[in-house]
């Protein structure tokens, strides 16, 4: 069984570093559309969430193993509470564009019912540290504690968040200015599915935390299989982010050719 298991992370180790390298590759290539045609004026926080993506990347293979444990997990806990802040802004960006014509207070009211929804079931999902038990801690480990407390539920937020609004502009997004084949919709569409993988694999740890021992090898094998699902549906977004933002959209002005 142990041999067994070894051959398995090996195996997963080899895929890994496979999709580490095209995910890489792939977000490089987007930045490079985003600014070759002049996506990044329109979508700076969209740009600003690939760069951020990108440098964790870079930051996880640079410095892991290369840096003390503590500093290392300052830097890598900071990234993920500023990917958890840029995927907020990244989502109102979305907002302001797909439904710009939308009266405030609509867009208000709906905003605030989304965020209320994502927020139940976020303290549903759990599980929640008791803060009481943080006393008898280090202050510095309290503080990488609520780190990355700040990072985990930053991020489930705005995946629930994510597969709201994604609903929502699949929905109604083509009697606004986020129809079919708009830049907007193709960005969100990516999120969504991202979103969705995210949270099938937290559903997936959450129900496998409490587990025998003779159980152990197979939620082992279920768990890494879906965090690999949940990297290749996020290349594959990558890849179609960079397929619909090179196209222009439909009806957009294209430039005259020159005069002879």
């Amino acid at each position: 069984m142990q041999l067994s298991f070894d051959f398995f992370a090996r195996q997963i180790a080899t895929i890994e570093r496979i999709i580490w390298t095209l995910t890489f590759a792939a977000e490089l290539v987007l930045l490079v559309v985003l600014v070759g045609r002049e996506r990044a004026r329109r979508y700076p926080w969209f740009t600003a969430g690939i760069v951020l993506f990108a440098l964790q990347l870079m930051a996880g293979e640079l410095l892991n193993g290369r840096m003390a444990k503590l500093p290392y997990s300052f830097t890598m806990l900071t990234l993920g509470d500023l990917a958890a802040i840029v995927g907020l802004l990244v989502l109102v960006e979305m907002a302001r564009s797909a439904f710009a014509t939308v009266q405030r207070s609509v867009v208000l009211v709906n905003s605030v019912g989304l965020l209320l929804l994502a927020g139940g079931f976020l303290y549903v999902m759990g599980p929640w540290p008791v803060w009481k038990q943080l006393a008898a801690l280090d202050p510095t480990m309290i503080k990488l504690y609520v780190m990355q407390l700040a990072a985990q539920k930053g991020e489930l937020l705005v995946a629930l968040l994510t597969v709201g609004f994604g609903l929502l502009v699949m929905l109604y997004g083509r009697h606004y200015k986020a129809g079919w084949r708009s830049h907007t919709q193709s960005i969100v569409i990516g999120l969504f599915a991202v979103a969705v993988s995210l949270l099938a694999l937290e559903v997936v740890v959450l129900r496998t935390l409490h587990y025998t021992q003779a159980e152990s090898t197979s939620v082992m094998h279920l768990r890494l299989s879906f965090a690999i699902a949940h990297e290749l549906v996020f290349l594959a977004a990558l890849v179609w982010w960079i397929v619909w933002l090179w196209l222009d959209e439909p009806g957009a002005a294209k430039p005259e050719p020159p005069a002879e």
